[in-house]
Protein backbone atom coordinates (compact mmCIF):
# COMPACT_ATOMS: atom_id res chain seq x y z
CA UNK A 1 0.00 0.00 0.00
CA UNK A 2 1.55 3.20 -0.99
CA UNK A 3 0.66 6.71 -0.33
CA UNK A 4 -1.94 8.79 -2.00
CA UNK A 5 -1.49 10.37 -4.64
CA UNK A 6 -0.46 13.83 -4.31
CA UNK A 7 -4.35 14.51 -6.53
CA UNK A 8 -5.58 12.51 -3.47
CA UNK A 9 -4.52 13.96 -1.17
CA UNK A 10 -5.48 17.55 -2.36
CA UNK A 11 -9.31 16.51 -2.66
CA UNK A 12 -8.66 14.67 0.73
CA UNK A 13 -7.80 17.53 2.72
CA UNK A 14 -10.48 19.71 0.69
CA UNK A 15 -13.25 17.01 1.67
CA UNK A 16 -12.04 17.22 5.02
CA UNK A 17 -13.08 20.76 5.38
CA UNK A 18 -16.28 21.53 2.60
CA UNK A 19 -19.31 20.00 2.84
CA UNK A 20 -22.93 19.93 1.91
CA UNK A 21 -24.30 23.67 0.87
CA UNK A 22 -20.55 25.24 1.08
CA UNK A 23 -19.19 27.33 -1.65
CA UNK A 24 -16.00 26.38 -3.23
CA UNK A 25 -13.25 27.34 -6.12
CA UNK A 26 -11.40 25.28 -8.94
CA UNK A 27 -9.23 27.73 -9.69
CA UNK A 28 -7.83 26.23 -12.82
CA UNK A 29 -10.53 23.94 -14.53
CA UNK A 30 -8.42 22.18 -16.87
CA UNK A 31 -10.47 18.64 -17.41
CA UNK A 32 -12.67 19.02 -15.23
CA UNK A 33 -11.65 16.76 -12.51
CA UNK A 34 -11.64 18.72 -9.81
CA UNK A 35 -14.43 20.45 -10.51
CA UNK A 36 -16.69 17.19 -10.64
CA UNK A 37 -14.95 16.29 -6.95
CA UNK A 38 -16.24 20.10 -5.69
CA UNK A 39 -19.59 19.55 -7.29
CA UNK A 40 -19.89 15.80 -5.14
CA UNK A 41 -18.53 17.33 -2.35
CA UNK A 42 -20.73 19.96 -1.76
CA UNK A 43 -23.95 18.50 -3.17
CA UNK A 44 -26.76 20.48 -4.81
CA UNK A 45 -27.45 22.86 -1.82
CA UNK A 46 -23.50 24.01 -2.63
CA UNK A 47 -21.85 26.15 -5.26
CA UNK A 48 -18.90 25.68 -7.50
CA UNK A 49 -17.03 28.38 -9.45
CA UNK A 50 -15.01 26.79 -11.94
CA UNK A 51 -12.45 29.22 -13.85
CA UNK A 52 -10.01 28.87 -16.53
CA UNK A 53 -8.90 30.75 -19.78
CA UNK A 54 -8.90 28.70 -22.19
CA UNK A 55 -12.40 27.44 -23.63
CA UNK A 56 -11.47 24.02 -24.77
CA UNK A 57 -11.04 23.68 -20.74
CA UNK A 58 -14.31 24.92 -19.92
CA UNK A 59 -15.77 22.54 -22.70
CA UNK A 60 -14.27 19.36 -21.73
CA UNK A 61 -15.44 20.34 -17.75
CA UNK A 62 -18.72 21.09 -19.32
CA UNK A 63 -18.84 17.75 -20.90
CA UNK A 64 -17.69 16.03 -17.57
CA UNK A 65 -20.31 17.18 -15.55
CA UNK A 66 -22.58 16.64 -17.80
CA UNK A 67 -22.04 13.36 -18.57
CA UNK A 68 -21.79 12.66 -14.55
CA UNK A 69 -24.99 14.57 -14.23
CA UNK A 70 -26.91 11.72 -15.95
CA UNK A 71 -25.46 8.96 -13.94
CA UNK A 72 -24.93 9.73 -10.09
CA UNK A 73 -26.60 11.86 -7.33
CA UNK A 74 -27.29 15.44 -8.32
CA UNK A 75 -24.21 17.95 -8.56
CA UNK A 76 -23.65 21.32 -7.01
CA UNK A 77 -24.67 24.16 -10.15
CA UNK A 78 -21.43 24.72 -11.01
CA UNK A 79 -20.43 28.82 -12.80
CA UNK A 80 -18.03 28.13 -15.65
CA UNK A 81 -15.76 31.42 -16.12
CA UNK A 82 -13.40 32.32 -19.09
CA UNK A 83 -11.12 34.33 -16.93
CA UNK A 84 -7.94 33.88 -15.26
CA UNK A 85 -8.12 32.77 -11.89
CA UNK A 86 -6.82 36.00 -10.73
CA UNK A 87 -9.73 37.62 -10.89
CA UNK A 88 -11.70 35.11 -9.10
CA UNK A 89 -12.77 37.92 -6.82
CA UNK A 90 -14.28 40.14 -9.25
CA UNK A 91 -16.70 37.19 -10.35
CA UNK A 92 -17.77 35.81 -6.81
CA UNK A 93 -20.45 37.63 -5.13
CA UNK A 94 -19.38 39.94 -2.42
CA UNK A 95 -21.28 37.60 0.41
CA UNK A 96 -18.73 34.59 -0.71
CA UNK A 97 -15.65 36.56 0.74
CA UNK A 98 -14.85 34.84 4.10
CA UNK A 99 -17.39 32.09 3.34
CA UNK A 100 -15.65 29.81 0.77
CA UNK A 101 -15.30 26.42 2.10
CA UNK A 102 -12.43 25.77 -0.27
CA UNK A 103 -10.11 26.89 -3.21
CA UNK A 104 -8.51 23.96 -5.63
CA UNK A 105 -5.41 24.77 -8.09
CA UNK A 106 -4.46 22.37 -10.42
CA UNK A 107 -1.30 24.47 -12.06
CA UNK A 108 0.65 23.32 -15.58
CA UNK A 109 -1.36 23.45 -18.44
CA UNK A 110 -4.35 21.54 -20.11
CA UNK A 111 -2.89 17.96 -21.84
CA UNK A 112 -4.25 17.64 -25.67
CA UNK A 113 -4.35 21.07 -26.96
CA UNK A 114 -2.43 22.25 -29.94
CA UNK A 115 -1.15 25.12 -28.35
CA UNK A 116 -1.05 24.72 -24.62
CA UNK A 117 -1.09 27.55 -22.63
CA UNK A 118 0.30 27.32 -18.82
CA UNK A 119 0.07 28.88 -15.72
CA UNK A 120 2.25 31.60 -14.63
CA UNK A 121 3.79 32.31 -11.37
CA UNK A 122 2.77 36.30 -11.36
CA UNK A 123 -0.90 35.47 -11.70
CA UNK A 124 -0.88 32.40 -9.94
CA UNK A 125 0.28 34.33 -6.70
CA UNK A 126 -2.32 36.59 -6.93
CA UNK A 127 -5.14 33.97 -7.19
CA UNK A 128 -3.69 32.89 -4.31
CA UNK A 129 -3.56 35.95 -2.43
CA UNK A 130 -7.24 36.62 -3.18
CA UNK A 131 -8.19 32.65 -1.88
CA UNK A 132 -6.87 33.79 1.17
CA UNK A 133 -9.07 36.79 1.08
CA UNK A 134 -12.37 34.40 -0.23
CA UNK A 135 -12.00 31.71 2.08
CA UNK A 136 -13.55 31.40 5.79
CA UNK A 137 -11.52 30.21 8.82
CA UNK A 138 -10.84 26.20 8.51
CA UNK A 139 -10.92 26.96 4.74
CA UNK A 140 -8.24 25.29 2.60
CA UNK A 141 -6.38 25.93 -0.17
CA UNK A 142 -4.57 23.61 -1.96
CA UNK A 143 -2.36 23.77 -5.10
CA UNK A 144 -1.11 21.08 -7.29
CA UNK A 145 2.78 22.50 -8.76
CA UNK A 146 4.19 20.24 -11.57
CA UNK A 147 8.14 21.45 -11.85
CA UNK A 148 8.34 19.01 -14.74
CA UNK A 149 7.27 20.92 -18.05
CA UNK A 150 9.16 24.39 -18.96
CA UNK A 151 8.64 27.08 -17.01
CA UNK A 152 6.90 24.32 -14.16
CA UNK A 153 9.65 25.07 -11.73
CA UNK A 154 10.03 28.29 -11.72
CA UNK A 155 6.28 28.24 -10.74
CA UNK A 156 6.58 25.78 -8.32
CA UNK A 157 9.59 27.08 -6.46
CA UNK A 158 7.36 30.52 -5.78
CA UNK A 159 4.18 29.17 -4.39
CA UNK A 160 6.23 27.07 -2.53
CA UNK A 161 8.05 30.59 -1.11
CA UNK A 162 4.67 32.13 -0.93
CA UNK A 163 3.19 29.29 1.25
CA UNK A 164 6.77 29.47 3.20
CA UNK A 165 6.48 33.13 3.79
CA UNK A 166 3.02 33.08 5.05
CA UNK A 167 2.22 34.41 8.76
CA UNK A 168 1.36 31.50 10.94
CA UNK A 169 -1.42 34.23 11.98
CA UNK A 170 -2.65 33.84 8.63
CA UNK A 171 -2.76 30.38 7.92
CA UNK A 172 -0.53 27.05 8.44
CA UNK A 173 1.11 25.74 4.98
CA UNK A 174 2.24 22.35 4.31
CA UNK A 175 4.21 21.01 1.15
CA UNK A 176 3.38 17.05 0.20
CA UNK A 177 5.60 15.41 -2.10
CA UNK A 178 7.55 12.28 -3.20
CA UNK A 179 11.03 13.53 -2.42
CA UNK A 180 12.84 10.60 -4.57
CA UNK A 181 10.95 11.69 -7.69
CA UNK A 182 12.16 15.69 -8.10
CA UNK A 183 10.09 16.43 -11.49
CA UNK A 184 7.27 14.78 -10.48
CA UNK A 185 4.15 17.34 -8.83
CA UNK A 186 3.70 18.21 -5.91
CA UNK A 187 0.65 19.49 -3.45
CA UNK A 188 1.27 22.53 -1.73
CA UNK A 189 -1.43 23.45 0.66
CA UNK A 190 -2.46 26.26 3.65
CA UNK A 191 -5.59 26.17 6.23
CA UNK A 192 -6.79 29.28 6.64
CA UNK A 193 -6.65 30.82 10.55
Amino acid sequence: MGFPSVLSQAQRWVKERAGPGDIVVDATAGNGSDTLFLARTVGPRGRVYAFDVQAEALDSTRRRLEGEAATSSPLAPVELIRAGHETMERFLPPEARGRVAAVMFNLGYLPGVPSPVITLPATTLAAMESSLRLLRTGGALTVVAYPGHEGGRAEADAVEAWAAALPQAVAQAVVYRFPQKTASPFLIAADKK
